[in-house]
């Protein structure tokens, strides 16, 4: 059969993503301090965007909206539409920029900042360990070469204090950073140790045994001493708790071996974690609820976000412009930023819609929570809102994505009030989340010298009706990070 070529017309239908609607779902999934910058840069790119001041009254009139838009051709399907059949707004203006969507009554109110939740947790940033070993080097009476080298032992710490590079590999950086005579191996162990003399104790080895020898050596432990040899002749028996067998071993009695026992464990396993480097995270929410004459109130957080609008002298001039010669090339400009400008007051105005009936849906069907507590947390997954506010998934998901709510009982990721259930013999499935706080309680209420297994833990919890298998109070424990039944036990 010979090839051959040909043209063919031929009809068909696909989803495409518009650049409004890609933009749309892009200010969907953005925190509050992103969406912030974003605003910020398009007030600055955007000449016919301008920011309305809160003392100062919408000027603009809906038909002068209308008109506008009629004049920038915007696509026939907004992008309300697109996402989920939601209300498409014809205001541009936005006077009713973050809370005026629905009645007074049951929609976004304004917030206010005494709303805000309280400041007390503030953290500031702690020491960075490497500037505080630095310091130590740098107060050394120590040679420049020695000091190059102390410099490179001390930027293969990682953030727990642990050397994560040998003595080979250290000396190879050197060949690549020092032109002069190469280090050798005595020279970067001297450096080591002396980087392991400084505060805090313990840093700059490369395991935890030798982390809690060298921590006890600060203490003046001799080298003799009970707790340095269990440290270095019986580290194994040590890790798994076989007391018996310690005591045997150095001919001790158990009453004799519980003090060293315990020495030993105020000692600290990551040396290097009180002067983490990591950043504070802070959170500003995007709803508050609070609760009023027993109903609960949502508010949508505007707290800093600038509020849009469309300048109106640049649709004036919009208007008198003429479509021919050198300002057709000037109204087709003006006419860009017009349309950019609507579809993204357009888009904001939607984002806070979904956000709000995300959160109306939330609070509606975990009334339980809110009232009683994590106890009777309602299982829910994201199909639960999606169905009951007529959304899709993925725009329930995108919704949910890096935001949070206040709460009374706290501040919470809205992902936390979507997880798995339970069956239960009696009664409506049970939350995982719940499960969790169950097992939580029952460990911490048990005898530490008999701890429960997870097999024990099982039975207790099915004779509450609930149907679980062991492995999954086993995953449910460890992600807890509530150590087995045999690191728990209390042998003194």
């Amino acid at each position: 059969m010979a090839l051959e070529q040909k043209l063919a017309l031929k009809l068909a239908q696909k989803l495409v993503m518009t650049p409004s609607l890609q933009q749309a779902i892009k200010l969907l999934q953005m925190t509050r301090l992103e969406l912030q910058g974003i605003l910020t840069q398009e007030l600055v790119e955007n000449p016919l965007l301008e920011e309305v001041d809160e003392n100062q009254e919408a000027e603009a009139s809906e038909e002068q909206d209308e008109e506008t838009e009629a004049e920038a051709k915007p696509a026939e399907e907004s992008t309300a539409d697109e996402l989920d059949h939601s209300e498409s707004m014809e205001d541009i203006d936005l006077d009713a920029y973050f809370n005026e969507y629905l009645d007074s009554t049951t929609g976004p109110s304004v917030f206010e900042p005494k709303d805000a939740p309280p400041l007390e947790n503030t953290l500031s940033r702690d020491p960075d360990l490497y500037d505080h070993l630095l310091w130590q080097l740098h107060m050394s009476e120590v040679s420049a070469r020695q000091r190059e080298i102390a410099e490179l032992v001390i930027g293969n710490l990682d953030p727990e204090g642990f050397l994560v590079a040998s003595s080979e590999e250290i000396q190879l950086m050197g060949q690549d950073t020092h032109d002069d005579e190469p280090y050798t191996i005595e020279e970067v162990d001297e450096a080591i140790g002396l980087v392991q003399g400084f505060d805090p104790p313990g840093i700059a080895c490369r395991s935890l045994q030798e982390s809690l020898v060298r921590q006890l050596e600060a203490q003046g432990e001799p080298e003799d001493s009970l707790a340095r040899r269990i440290l270095t002749e019986a580290w194994e028996p040590f890790l798994k708790r076989q007391f018996q067998a310690l005591a045997k071993q150095f001919e001790v009695d158990l009453h004799d071996l519980e003090p060293v026992i315990e020495k030993i464990r105020c000692l600290e396993t990551r040396p290097g974690r009180k002067f983490s480097s990591e950043r504070t995270h802070y959170v500003e929410p995007d709803v508050y609820i609070t609760k009023v004459s027993g109903e609960y109130v949502i508010l949508l957080n505007d707290d800093g976000m600038p509020r849009l609008r469309i300048s109106r002298s640049y649709r004036r001039m919009l208007k008198q412009m003429k479509n021919d010669g050198k300002e057709a090339d000037a109204r087709n400009y003006i006419k860009d930023k017009l349309r950019s400008a609507i579809w993204l007051i357009k888009s904001l105005d939607q984002r806070q819609r979904t956000i709000y009936k995300v959160a109306d849906s939330i609070v509606r069907q975990q009334r339980s929570f809110f009232d009683q507590g994590i106890e009777h947390l309602r299982p829910m997954v994201l199909r639960d809102v999606a169905d009951d506010i007529g959304m899709h998934e993925s725009t329930v998901s995108r919704v949910v994505s890096n935001k949070y709510m206040h709460t009374p009982r706290g501040l919470y990721p809205l992902k936390f009030f979507f997880h798995s259930g339970i069956d239960r013999e009696y009664g409506a499935d049970i939350s995982s989340l719940t499960v969790k706080q169950k097992i939580q309680h029952l460990i911490q209420a048990e005898d530490p010298k008999r701890p429960l297994s997870d097999s024990e833990l099982t039975r207790m919890l099915k004779r509450e009706g609930i149907n679980i298998a062991r492995r999954t109070v086993a995953k449910y424990r460890d992600e807890l990070r509530i150590p087995s039944s045999n690191s728990r036990k209390q042998i003194f």
